[in-house]
């Protein structure tokens, strides 16, 4: 009878470990597929998908095919809560302005009708029938002639005075103050490139080129300078702040390519401040140090969308967004096919998140004291349930998937997520920092760069006295072309207070 050779147990140890090893490069490249095979997803979704995050009713949510304790701890309610009290809004056309002017045209009978068919007695006026019509006239260009008139002394002959003509906005220049607030804000708030301003002024019969316009653009922008330095410090008073930034290509950039990304920052007050500010920073990179030295000697809360550059700033507390939270689960959802779209870990978030945003809907119109209480008591235990299913879920899942990022971010971000509880003053999101940085990413889909960081510079000025005048309900040409009037004959060092948006007083 032969015997059984004896395996070496050294042997056997490095054929388990070899084993472990392949195992776990199997492991990785399981998740390295699965990724790579969202990545796609998500690439294909981009070009080709709808870029609403909007969901089917909510009455399917919880077909999850998991255990009753998991979807019991975060829906106390039904789902079909979800479109409770929801009224049709009303169709129709809108009334026009009222505070826009009219003209009357009366359309009124021939003479010979003002007779009556029946009994030939004359008719006599009984009312009238109004229908309203919008009419608008195109730009009106017309040329200023400032005549400065001469005065001299018959008696002694000696000497001419000459009158003041008020101080110009670009010396020499044929710019009046409403032709700069003119451009100014077709570029920056209805995002016209300057070489389409140039066709619509050649259409008058004006040739200006777009290297003038450029310049005007350049020395407004040197004019704001003051203001918007009066808007920075505003903000730094504020007790809530949000932030968010994007890319902006600068050709000229020293010591870059120019195919690299250079960035604009935005930084805004709060949603329920009395005196919104909005302003853009220019910066070629995206570190820690730039938002450090912009918010330097700021003191409150910065809300934000989770980027690292944001954490650890002196006296800032850092709040958490929820609409990013969100729009990772929409991310994943999207991935997944439409059978199962409505069910499943994503879903599930999806609805627990909303329940927050319906609280919020609910107590919009409270003063702080009463939102932080209504938050403590509605959305707490919410969030307390959502956290031990976002837990539950981690240990389920793989963690590099679409789904596993989603919860990750919700993990890692949670005391940010959870800090808008602490004041009735913080919004549930960041998306008015998005809002308000859509105007330059509109723009710079038609204008693509800045030719040097002092354009980019100036950019940022422009850009943040738009968008400062529209949060606080200006209309951002009349407000230009009253700063245009007024900037030219102040000193720098004069107080700007009654030129501040929420001060000034517009003709």
């Amino acid at each position: 009878m032969e015997k059984t050779p004896q395996t070496d147990p050294s042997e056997i140890d490095q054929l388990r470990a070899l084993l472990a090893e392949k195992e776990a490069k199997i492991s990785a490249q399981s998740g390295e597929i699965v990724w790579l095979k969202e990545q796609l997803g998500l690439s294909r979704i981009a070009q080709f998908g709808s870029s609403s995050e909007k969901h089917p009713a909510q009455d399917d949510l919880f077909n999850e095919a998991e255990t009753c304790e998991e979807i019991e701890l975060i829906t106390e309610e039904p789902a079909t809560e979800a479109i409770e009290g929801y009224q049709r809004k009303k169709s129709g056309r809108k009334p026009l302005p009222k505070d826009l002017p009219r003209e009357r045209i009366v359309h009124d009978l021939a003479d010979e009708d003002k007779t009556c068919d029946c009994c030939g007695t004359e008719l006599h006026p009984v009312g009238e029938e109004i229908s309203e019509q919008l009419d608008i006239v195109p730009a009106k260009v017309r040329v200023l002639q400032h005549v400065k008139l001469k005065y001299g002394c018959r008696g002694c002959e000696e000497g001419i005075t000459t009158a003041r003509a008020p101080k110009q906005p670009i010396p020499g220049s044929i710019a009046s103050p409403n032709t700069l607030a003119y451009v100014v804000t077709a570029k920056y708030c209805d995002a016209l490139p300057l070489y389409r301003q140039s066709v619509i002024f050649g259409r008058f019969g004006v040739d200006i080129g777009r290297s003038t316009l450029s310049h005007w653009m350049m020395k407004s922008a040197e004019l704001l300078k003051p203001l918007y330095q009066a808007m920075h410090r505003q903000l730094l008073t504020e007790p809530i702040l949000h932030a968010d930034e994007t890319t902006v290509q600068v050709l000229k950039e020293p010591d870059k390519a120019a195919q690299s990304k250079s960035y604009m920052w935005l930084y805004r007050s709060g949603e329920r401040s009395p005196h919104p500010v909005v302003l853009f920073e220019y910066q070629p990179g995206r570190g820690q140090c730039h938002p450090q030295q912009f918010l330097s000697g700021y003191s409150g809360y910065l809300q934000v969308d989770g980027y690292a550059a944001y954490n650890n700033l002196e006296n800032v507390v850092p709040v958490g967004c929820w609409a990013h939270a969100r729009r990772k689960f929409d991310e994943a959802i999207k991935l997944l096919p439409k059978a199962k779209q409505k069910t499943g870990k994503g879903m599930v978030a999806i609805n627990t998140i909303q329940k927050l945003y319906r609280i919020e809907k609910e107590i919009k119109d409270l003063d702080a004291d009463a939102r932080k209480a209504a938050r403590q008591e509605q959305a707490l235990p919410v969030l307390a349930g959502f956290k031990q299913w976002l837990e539950k879920s981690e240990a389920q899942g793989l963690p590099k998937s679409k789904m596993g990022t989603a919860i990750g971010y919700c993990l890692n971000q949670w005391p940010k997520l959870m800090r808008y509880l602490e004041d009735g003053g913080l919004a549930i999101d960041n998306n008015i920092a998005e809002r308000d940085i859509r105007p330059f990413t509109t723009g710079r889909k038609n204008w693509m760069f800045s030719q040097t960081p002092r354009g980019a510079n100036n950019s940022a000025i422009l850009y943040s006295v738009v968008l400062t005048s529209r949060a606080n309900n200006l209309n951002p040409y009349r407000y230009l072309a009253e700063l245009f009037k007024r900037l030219p004959s102040l000193a720098p060092d004069d107080d700007l207070s009654d030129c501040m948006p929420w001060n000034i007083v517009l003709d």
